[in-house]
């Protein structure tokens, strides 16, 4: 029975005391000396009680007493410890990653990671957090940094990976008005060298799309290296600026001949 060992309560309580949040099943059965059965309806129980959470199989969260109205830590606090768990290589993404970066305008509803498996979205409290994939991690490793949290580290993109993510993956980044908002303030931190270093990891497609709403934006130092990529795989085919977009408008303001992008309706920047 559990109660003639630690209890999984105590445990968690020395977990927190050592500075961790996060265990998983295989370390519980071994620090309390139970049944998998056994711990498992002790996890229920805790779980009942808002005090741990188990957003992956095998995975454990513990809820912090300050977090205990969120119904869970915010998801840098462990999601560090849940992508070693799983085993893959990950970075957070998008606009969360553009949000550390110092894009602030847009609020950020879901907590974005890139790896290269297929995982369900996770609710864990107030957050959801949202996995995209991408199958060659190893073509983008080097731009993945680390970034330090209340509990340690965890990875994210780059501001150059950031910002060509968002238009890779723009059904996630949200409407033309908000990828340009946010590339509006990320567009300073643009390394161009390091852009022209990640283009080849990147659909033409989107480096289209990018180096247009740079050029938009009047970000033409960073613009200049995507344009450069392109012009050695001429001729370029049109694209639309908002795939989907010729469908619900057809009317078209702009053909941008510089990039080869058809623009139906003009981004416009959130103050």
């Amino acid at each position: 029975m559990l109660d003639e060992y630690p209890s999984l309560a105590t445990y968690m309580t020395g977990l927190q005391s050592a500075g961790r949040i996060t265990f998983t099943q295989k370390e519980a059965l071994g620090a309390l000396r139970v049944t998998a059965n056994a711990f498992i309806k002790a996890a229920q129980r805790q779980q009942s009680r808002h005090a741990l959470i188990n957003p992956r199989q095998g995975f454990y969260v513990v809820v912090p007493a300050q977090y205990l109205s969120w119904g869970a830590p915010p998801p840098t606090w462990y999601i560090d410890d849940l992508m070693k768990h799983e085993g893959h290589p990950y970075y957070v993404g998008l606009l969360k990653s553009a949000e550390l970066h110092g894009a602030t305008h847009q609020a950020v509803m879901e907590f974005q990671i890139v790896t290269n498996k297929r995982i369900p979205k996770i609710r864990a409290g107030r957050s959801i957090i949202t996995f995209l994939y991408r199958k060659d991690m190893a073509t983008v490793a080097d731009a993945v940094v680390p970034h330090q949290t209340d509990t340690g580290s965890m990875q994210i993109s780059s501001p150059e990976l950031t910002a060509l993510d968002l238009l890779r993956y723009a059904h996630a980044a949200g409407t033309i008005h908000s990828l340009a908002t946010v590339l509006s303030d990320l567009g300073a931190k643009l390394q161009p060298d390091r852009l022209a270093k990640l283009a080849g990891a990147f659909e033409r497609t989107v480096i289209q799309r990018l180096g247009y709403l740079l050029d938009y934006l009047k970000y033409p130092n960073a613009a200049a290296p995507l344009h450069a990529y392109l012009e050695k795989s001429q001729p370029l085919p049109w694209v639309e600026l908002e795939p989907g977009r010729s469908v619900a408008s057809k009317q078209v303001v702009e053909r941008n001949s510089r990039w080869n992008v058809i623009v139906r309706r003009l981004p416009e920047i959130d103050e």
